[in-house]
């Protein structure tokens, strides 16, 4: 783990598509000495609240939080992009909110887009489709198997374990947004801002230069590039983020150079997380935020609650 790190704010449990339940990812965060520790699971706060109740045990300060896919299909970008969305505890008692997120969220996921993504991909790619790569037809069954909140990373599981694909560049080609047979996950960034303009929730721009990380990165293949970005940031700015995360595994120094720029040019509060989702592809405590900038972050987050 990086000294300098006192809080990591982007972390992914059982509940989306981590390897770690709720309690055990607080358990690390206590092992490895991180004080503040972000629970953003893709879509949904199911493991927020033992996350809270374990944080309480280890002392590891938790904050929940959901990380919402953000479509677009448009000529300048046809994908997923991602808010960060932070909120007090005290949220999750309120009926009307929790309500209202579990409307929001509910557009831009569950079965009926996985659903409707195994059938485009049948059609494709499936023993009888324009472009045969599978030997036999996929299931929803077989990728809903491996998580109650599907992500792409199900659909690669899938076509790695069951279907015996494990050539990356033929992976994305089936799933990937170049793909012939590529539907977009999430909502409208309209939608978003509708229920964050109702709420005291601190949105934050996630990952934004990850797609253009020139190593090989998670992300690297299925994210636009930061100019791309860049066109699509007014939008963003007009939907009402009041952060961006820049201290991310797949930005180099470059990019956070700019995109602290933005942050201070249109005074939005700078985040940073390890996006952790196991511990070894992608594991906890590798990026972060230090105490101060941790403060900044925290009393924008009060200042929402108090509006």
């Amino acid at each position: 783990m990086k000294s300098y790190i006192y809080a990591d704010l982007h972390n992914h449990t059982t509940a989306s598509d981590g390897d770690f339940a709720p309690s055990e990812i607080v358990n690390r965060a206590e092992q490895l000495g991180i004080a503040v520790l972000g629970i953003t699971d893709h879509d949904n706060v199911a493991g927020v609240e033992d996350a809270l109740l374990q944080g309480d045990l280890k002392g590891v300060e938790v904050i929940p939080g959901v990380e919402i896919s953000v479509r677009f299909k448009e000529p300048l970008f046809t994908g997923t992009l991602h808010l960060l969305c932070y909120f007090d505890r005290a949220l999750l008692d309120d009926l009307s909110f929790r309500g209202d997120l579990d409307q929001t969220l509910g557009k831009g996921r569950g079965d009926a887009l996985v659903k409707a993504r195994v059938s485009e991909i049948n059609r494709v790619f499936g023993p009888d489709g324009a472009e045969p790569l599978l030997e036999k037809p996929m299931t929803f069954e077989e990728v809903a198997s491996y998580s109650p909140a599907v992500t792409r990373r199900h659909f690669a599981l899938a076509l790695n374990e069951i279907h015996k694909i494990t050539e990356p560049a033929t992976v994305n080609e089936i799933i990937g947004n170049e793909s012939p047979a590529y539907l977009p996950s999430g909502i409208d960034l309209a939608s978003v801002s509708d229920f964050t303009g109702r709420y005291p929730v601190l949105t934050v721009l996630a990952h934004p230069a990850a797609g253009s990380f020139p190593g090989k990165g998670h992300y690297r293949e299925v994210l636009p590039s930061l100019e791309v970005v860049e066109e699509l940031f007014p939008r963003f700015l007009e939907a009402g983020i009041r952060g961006i995360e820049i201290n991310y595994p797949g930005h180099i120094d470059e990019h956070r150079r700019i995109l602290r720029q933005w942050a201070a040019e249109n005074h939005l509060v700078e985040t940073g997380g390890s996006d952790c989702h196991d511990e070894k592809m992608r594991p906890m405590g590798v990026e972060g935020i230090n105490k101060d900038m941790y403060e900044k972050f925290k009393a924008l987050l009060r200042r929402g609650r108090q509006q």
